[in-house]
Parts: C-alpha cells; structure tokens; sequence
C-alpha cells in the first residue's frame, strides 16, 4: 500500500478575500454614522464647553515671552487673552487665534520681564476657561548658537561619552579575573540594568505626566517599550541563526548593552538640557555632576559581556560612543526644544532595550554556568550592580 503525502495548499490573497476583510469595516462605519446622527437616543450636547489647552513649553526673549501651546480638546477653540501677574497684556497668536483640535500655535505677548523673577501667567479662552504656567525663573532661552552648541556638546561630553569610556578602560584589568569573578560581573551588569531599567520607566512615567491627555502617554511608554524589546529580541534570534558564534554572541549583547544605556543616556541629557532651558542652573550643574559618577558603571556594564574575548579597540570605541554620545543630542534637543512627547517616546525606547539586554544576560548566564551552578555568584552580582546605581543615585535624586 502507498502512503502519499499531503501537500499544504497555498493560499492566496483574492479579490473575494479583499471584499469579506471589508465588509465588517463597512457595516461598523455605517453603525458608527447611525449612532451619531442619532444620538443613540440620548442629548449628547455637553452643557458646558470642554476644553483643554497644553503649554508645551515657553521661550523668554528680550521684551517678549513666547507661549507654545496645543489643543488637546475635542472640539476647536479661541485664544481670548491672556494675563501675566493678574494684568491683561495684548498679545498675538499664530498662525491664528482659533486652534482646531490638536492644532498648535504660538501665542507671543509684549512684556518687559526681569530675569530672576518669578510669574504667573493665565491664558482664557472664548469660553473664558482659563489655563494656567508658571515661570518660577525667567531667564532668556538660549538660542541657537555656536557659544551654545558647543556648551551642550560639552556637558553630553562629560555627562555621556567620558564617563562611559573610563569604565571602558577597566577592560584589561579585568581580563585577569578568574571565572566566578567573570560570571559575577555579568550578573552585576544585570543588576546594574535591572535597577537603570526601572529608573528609566519612572522617568518615562513621570514625563508622561507632563503629556497632554490626548497623546496618551502611558499608552506610547507600552508601544515604544514593548516595540523595542520584540525587535532587539528579533535582531538577536536572527544574528545568533547566522553566526552561531559564541564571540559573536556575547559582542552582539555588548552592543545592545551599548544601545539601551545610550537611550537611558539620551533621556539624561534631555533632563538636562530643559533644566538649563528654564534656566534652573543649580539643578543642572547638580545632575551633571551625578550623572559623571553614576555612568562610569555604564561602561563596566558594556564591556562584562566580552571580557573572555578581543573585541579590538575599534569595537569598544563605537560601543562607548553608542552607549554615551546620545546624551550630547539629548542636550540640544532638551536645550532648545524641550518637548515631553519626545521624552516619553525615547525613555520608552530605552526601557525596552534595557530589559531585552537583561534578558539576553540572563540566557547568557544560564550558559556559562550550566556545569558549575553558582547561584549565590549570581545572587550577589545582581545585588551589587543594583545597589550600586542605587548609592550613586543618592547624589542625583
């Protein structure tokens, strides 16, 4: 008797498929046009305006303040004035006083402020809901220049690059370490990120705040964060296929360690560089000087994954610059262009590669010590990486 085998039929995507994916879409728009003609039979009239309007953020030039703000409402509305320590000022707004919804414009008002004070400022709308920011400093916002260019490149410098690179020069110092002490520095690179990863999701957290309600801010910390983990995940199932090389592997975890801190660095110099914009000196110099003592275990946690290995000079230096550099860009765009969309979306980003990393260490613990369990090796090498992020962030928080 012959056994014959079944073939699996192909199928294919048809003009019939296109026609039956459509139709529930057609039917549910059709359900949805109903209901809002008809109210479901209920008054949907809200009986007072719903209105909602987001600074964004301020610039404060020589006899002018700058207001960017967006409607984040359902319906449009109208910038009616505006009003700075309880005086009405005259002001003008573009590209038009009536922002339709999610719409920006930027309201610009003639005022003589003092750098150092502090104001109050309430902008009232056609329904006369008020809204209100405050500038608990005013200082001028830097512009674009090349005096302040080069001071931001210098603190994404100290705060990123240079710290990163002198945990980098441990590197053949600790080439001499023995396996345990191999072993317990990768776990300490887990817990170090561990500990990175949940302050990076509490910054993101915490910046979403500041997001208006309609961007949904804990929504896009789930899709960057979630997106990013899936796809390093991808990109390190689809490099361990083609290679197979145990090098290869652990330099492959070595630059995603580079890429997720660099994010965690990028959100940095975001904090930065808005502290500076707003002009809270004090507050900046501060967290620059916290994060030149806390990143220099970043580079460690760079290099752990490769100690057994030559990964040349050329590698460490582009995994350092990976893992510092962003902090330059997080400066400028934190210095001139502040904006708590973009803080979310990166901080997001980099909660997922940090966790995806973590996971990859993981495996690769697993690894190495499926001869000679180590269980307290790793127990302690977690514990050490997250308290010591938590010690070096006494000087930061």
């Amino acid at each position: 008797m012959t056994q014959t085998t079944s073939q699996p039929t192909t199928r294919r995507f048809t003009f019939r498929t296109l026609i039956l994916l459509l139709i529930p879409i057609v039917l549910l728009a059709g359900v949805i046009a109903l209901f809002l003609s008809t109210g479901g039979g209920l008054d949907l009239e809200s009986p007072a305006p719903v209105e909602n309007l987001a600074v964004e953020n301020y610039v404060l030039e020589q006899n002018e303040i700058q207001l960017h703000v967006r409607n984040t409402g359902p319906d449009e509305l109208r910038i009616a004035s505006v009003i700075i320590n309880d005086a009405v000022m005259p002001f003008t707004v573009t590209p038009s006083p009536t922002i339709s919804r999610l719409g920006s414009a930027e309201i610009h008002v003639n005022y003589a402020w003092s750098e150092g004070e502090a104001y109050g400022i309430t902008i009232f709308t056609g329904n006369a809901i008020p809204f209100a920011v405050d500038i608990p400093v005013a200082f001028e916002t830097p512009q674009p220049s090349a005096r302040t260019f080069w001071g931001f490149t210098l603190i994404g410098l100290y705060v990123g690059v240079i710290p990163v690179f002198l945990g980098i020069f441990w590197f053949p110092a600790l080439r001499q370490l023995g396996r345990r002490t191999m072993t317990f520095l990768m776990a300490a690179t887990a817990g170090l990120l561990i500990f990175l990863g949940l302050d990076t999701l509490a910054e993101a957290l915490e910046a979403a705040a500041a997001v208006p309600s309609a961007f949904q801010g804990i929504g896009l910390i789930g899709i960057g964060a979630v997106a990013t983990f899936l796809l390093l995940d991808a990109i390190s199932r689809r490099q361990t296929e083609v290679t197979g090389s145990e090098t290869d592997r652990r330099l492959s975890i070595a630059l995603m360690i580079a890429i997720g801190i660099g994010f965690h660095n990028l959100g940095e110099g975001l904090a930065i560089g808005a502290a500076y914009n707003v002009g809270e000196i004090a507050l900046g110099t501060f967290l620059v000087v916290g994060f030149i003592i806390q990143n220099i275990t970043e580079g460690l946690g760079i290099i752990a994954p490769v100690l057994r290995d030559r990964p040349g000079l050329g590698r460490l230096a582009l995994m350092g610059l990976i893992g510092g550099a962003p902090a330059i860009v997080g400066a400028w765009i934190g210095g001139y262009t502040p904006s708590p969309f973009l803080a979310v979306l990166f901080l997001a980003i980099g909660t997922g590669a940090i966790f995806e990393v973590v996971y990859e260490i993981a495996k690769l613990i697993q690894k190495d010590t499926a001869r000679e369990s180590m269980p307290m090796t790793v127990f302690s090498g977690v514990l050490t990486g997250m308290l010591l992020l938590w010690v070096t962030g006494l000087l930061i928080k």
